[in-house]
C-alpha cells in the first residue's frame, strides 16, 4: 500500500534523511516534491525545472539527480480531484504528508481570493507545517533596472515570522453573531465606559479580528535571525546587526511585546556574541571618558534622564551597571565585533531602506510588517519578478515565487521566471552538502543573462525606460535558454 491517499509514491529518488547533529543528510539522488502553481505557475515551472536539472548536472555530472515529485494544491489540485473536503478540494493532506517526508520542496504561485472564497494557500501551508520563518533575501543583480540611484546598496535578509499575527485568520465577519458577541464583550467586560476608555471601544457595525503575538512564536524567529546573522559573512564597511522591526509605540503588547522577545532571546541564548545598540552606547561611553558615573552615562543615553520619575531613573541606572557588567567580554571596544542588536519602529524602516539601506543586515520582524517590507525593499532591485523566498522551519523548507499568479499572462509564455529560480538557490543553499554550488552557478547565470540584455517583457520595459538600446526582449523559455547557455 502507498503512503498516499490520493497520488502514488515518487517512482524513483531517496528520502532526505535528518543526521544525529540536526543537519540534513542528502542523498545523490533527493526526491524534491514541487507544486506547478496557478496561472502563470505552469510556464514558470517548466521553464526553471529546466534550469534547475542543467544546473545539477554541470556541477556534479552525472554523479547526481533531482528527482522531482508533484504534490497538489490550488486550482490543478481542484480539476485533477486530488484535494481533500477537509481544506475544501484547494489542497490535499497529501501534499503536506510529502513536504513532511521529503523535507524539502518548492511551489508556484497559488490562488488567493480576495475577500470571500478559500483561505490564503501560502498561509495554510505554512501554519499546517509549522513553517515559522519566511526567508526573504533582498539584493541587486549587476545589470538590473532600479529606481534608486544605489541599488547595490540594498543587501538585506528579512526573516518574517509566519505563523502569527493577523495571518492567524481568527476574525469575524461584520454583522455576523461571533462578531457581536465579540465586540459585546469587548465594550461591556473589557473596555467600560470612562473617561479613559472611551477611545477603546469597538464601533457595534465592525468587522473584528484578533492579532496573537506569543512568547514562543516571537522567540524563534528572532533566535533564527540571529543564528544566521552571525554566519553570513561581513559586508566591507557595514556592521552585523538584526534589526527588530515593529510598531510598539502604537501596538506595545503585541509589537512592542515582540520587540521585547527579540532582546531577550539575544541576551538569554547570545550573550557572549552580541550587544544591544544601548548597550554599545553605554560602553562606548565608559571608554571614552573612564572616570564616568553611572547616574552620567543614564542622562547620556536616556535624554528626558531628569524629567523621569524617580523609579524609572533607578531603572535607567540599573541598565547602564548591567552594561557595564560586559566589561571583561564587550569592554575596551570588543564590543564593535559583536553582532548588534537593535529596533527600529516600521513606519521609520520604510524610509530607512531607501535612504540609508546599508544600514540594515538582517531584519526580524512580526508576519505583517515582514510582508509589507520584503516586497518594499524588492521593488528597489527589479520587483517581484526576480524576488525569491521560502518558507522554513527546523529541517524543513518551502522554497517558492513571491509573485501572485497573473492569470491574463497563463500559458503565453512570457513571464518572468527569475523568482522562483532564485527561490531555487535558496533551497540548494538549504540542503548544503555540496548543493549550495548549484545555486551559485545558476546565481551567476542569471546574472550574465540580465547583463547581456536577454529580458522579459517586465524586465525589458525598465531597461528601455533607462535608455539601454541593447535589451532584447524574450519568452519565459528562452529565458530560460539563455541562462542555460551561461552555466558553463
Amino acid at each position: 500500500m502507498g503512503r498516499f491517499k490520493h497520488i502514488p509514491d515518487p517512482r524513483s529518488g531517496s528520502p532526505i534523511t535528518v543526521a544525529s547533529d540536526g543537519t540534513l543528510d542528502i542523498p545523490d539522488d533527493p526526491i524534491i516534491p514541487f507544486i506547478e502553481g496557478d496561472g502563470t505557475g505552469r510556464d514558470i515551472w517548466r521553464a526553471a525545472s529546466r534550469v534547475f536539472d542543467r544546473a545539477v548536472e554541470h556541477v556534479f555530472g552525472r554523479t547526481k539527480r533531482l528527482h522531482w515529485f508533484e504534490v497538489f494544491a490550488g486550482e490543478k489540485c481542484v480539476t485533477a480531484g486530488k484535494g481533500d473536503e477537509e481544506y475544501g478540494g484547494w489542497i490535499s493532506q497529501d501534499t503536506f504528508d510529502a513536504i513532511r517526508t521529503y523535507r524539502v520542496a518548492i511551489k508556484g504561485p497559488l490562488t488567493t481570493p480576495v475577500g470571500g472564497g478559500i483561505r490564503s494557500l501560502n498561509v495554510t501551508l505554512r501554519q499546517v507545517l509549522d513553517l515559522y520563518v519566511c526567508f526573504r533575501p533582498v539584493y541587486w543583480i549587476e545589470g538590473m533596472p532600479s529606481p534608486v540611484k544605489r541599488p547595490d546598496l540594498m543587501d538585506v535578509v528579512i526573516f518574517r515570522e509566519n505563523t502569527e499575527d493577523v495571518y492567524a485568520g481568527i476574525e469575524w465577519r461584520q454583522g455576523s453573531e461571533a462578531a457581536r458577541r465579540l465586540i459585546a464583550f469587548l465594550n461591556d467586560d473589557l473596555c467600560p465606559s470612562s473617561p479613559h476608555t472611551a477611545s477603546k471601544r469597538v464601533a457595534p457595525d465592525s468587522g473584528v479580528g484578533i492579532k496573537p503575538i506569543s512568547v514562543h512564536g516571537s522567540r524563534r524567529l528572532c533566535r533564527a535571525a540571529i543564528e544566521y546573522a552571525l554566519r553570513r559573512p561581513p559586508r566591507p564597511g557595514r556592521q552585523r546587526s538584526v534589526t527588530l522591526m515593529h510598531k510598539g509605540n502604537i501596538m506595545k503588547f503585541t509589537e512592542g511585546f515582540f520587540r521585547d522577545m527579540g532582546y531577550l532571546e539575544a541576551r538569554e541564548n547570545f550573550r557572549t556574541q552580541t550587544v544591544s545598540e544601548r548597550e554599545s552606547w553605554i560602553l562606548g561611553n565608559r571608554e571614552a571618558d573612564g572616570n564616568l558615573g553611572d547616574e552620567a552615562n543614564a542622562r547620556m543615553i536616556e535624554p528626558g534622564f531628569d524629567h523621569l520619575a524617580p523609579a524609572d531613573q533607578r531603572g535607567v541606572i540599573e541598565e547602564v551597571r548591567a552594561a557595564l557588567a560586559l566589561w571583561p567580554t564587550h569592554g575596551e571596544g570588543r564590543w564593535k565585533k559583536k553582532l548588534m542588536i537593535k529596533d527600529r519602529i516600521a513606519d521609520s524602516i520604510f524610509q530607512q531602506v531607501l535612504t540609508r539601506p546599508e544600514d540594515y543586515d538582517v531584519i526580524a520582524s512580526p508576519n505583517l510588517n515582514g510582508d509589507y517590507i520584503s516586497d518594499a525593499c524588492a521593488a528597489q532591485v527589479g520587483g517581484l519578478g526576480i524576488a525569491p523566498g521560502a518558507n522554513m522551519s527546523d529541517g524543513l523548507i518551502l522554497a517558492e515565487a513571491t509573485h501572485g499568479t497573473a492569470p491574463k499572462y497563463a500559458d503565453q509564455d512570457v513571464i518572468n521566471p527569475g523568482s522562483v529560480l532564485l527561490s531555487g538557490v535558496i533551497m540548494f543553499e538549504y540542503m548544503g552538502g555540496g548543493w549550495e554550488r548549484v545555486g551559485e552557478v545558476i546565481r551567476r547565470a542569471i546574472t550574465r543573462t540580465i547583463k547581456e540584455g536577454r529580458v522579459t517583457y517586465d524586465i525589458h520595459r525598465l531597461m528601455v525606460a533607462e535608455g539601454r538600446a541593447d535589451a532584447t526582449k524574450v519568452k519565459c523559455s528562452e529565458f530560460a535558454d539563455a541562462i542555460l547557455s551561461h552555466l558553463a
